[in-house]
């Protein structure tokens, strides 16, 4: 037993019949400082299914953490969204969606503009990650995952790099969320700072 939990917490865990789902909601409760009220919405949620579980979660990298799907809240009546609808969603409720995505996001810009060229050109959501000292770009799609989004996301990811990263910051990374996941596009996309991920509005 971790005694840097309250039995409250405990109420929540005990439950808990995979020893291996058990061990990953301690730890996060422990690391992150977790709340009753947060630890329950973890759960509640099904962070550890969302996550999958990796051996790597005892030395975490950025890719582990990242959920899948990521939930995006809304009260309103939504089917068929648009990107610009998914877009303003997530601007509602930046908080959320920052935590979603796991530890240490932090906002930089939304429709983030770079000129590369002649050419003017915006990222969906440029954000840094304070735990692991890098820039993220994340690109949002409400269709399934195509080979051309890799394409765009390594030329975002390569401009930042070049002309907004400081040389103390480790490489940039990149997120889809798409709607639905396309695994032969991603085997055959070798660059491992690039991630995919879908979403769910709830």
């Amino acid at each position: 037993m971790c005694d840097q939990l309250l039995w409250s917490h405990y109420r929540y865990l005990l439950p808990i019949i995979d020893d291996n789902k058990f061990d990953y909601y301690v730890m996060i409760t422990a690391t992150q400082n977790l709340s009753v009220r947060e630890l329950r919405e973890r759960i509640k949620s099904n962070e550890y299914e969302r996550i999958g579980y990796k051996e790597e979660l005892l030395e975490p990298k950025i890719n582990t953490l990242i959920k899948n799907p990521i939930i995006i809240k809304t009260n309103k009546e939504t089917k068929d969204v648009s990107e610009y609808v998914l877009h303003q969603l997530i601007l509602e409720n930046i908080d959320d969606f920052l935590k979603e995505l796991g530890v240490g996001f932090t906002y930089v810009g939304n429709e983030y503009k770079i000129k590369i060229g002649n050419r003017y050109n915006y990222i969906d959501f440029l954000l840094f990650n304070v735990k692991y000292n890098c820039y993220v770009v994340i690109e949002l799609k409400v269709t399934e995952m195509k080979a051309e989004y890799i394409g765009q996301v390594m030329k975002y990811i390569n401009y930042v790099d070049k002309h907004i990263k400081e040389l103390f910051n480790d490489k940039t990374v990149g997120v889809v969320i798409c709607k639905k996941e396309n695994k032969f596009v991603m085997e055959y996309c070798t660059d491992h700072r690039i991630f995919t991920t879908t979403y769910e509005v709830v």
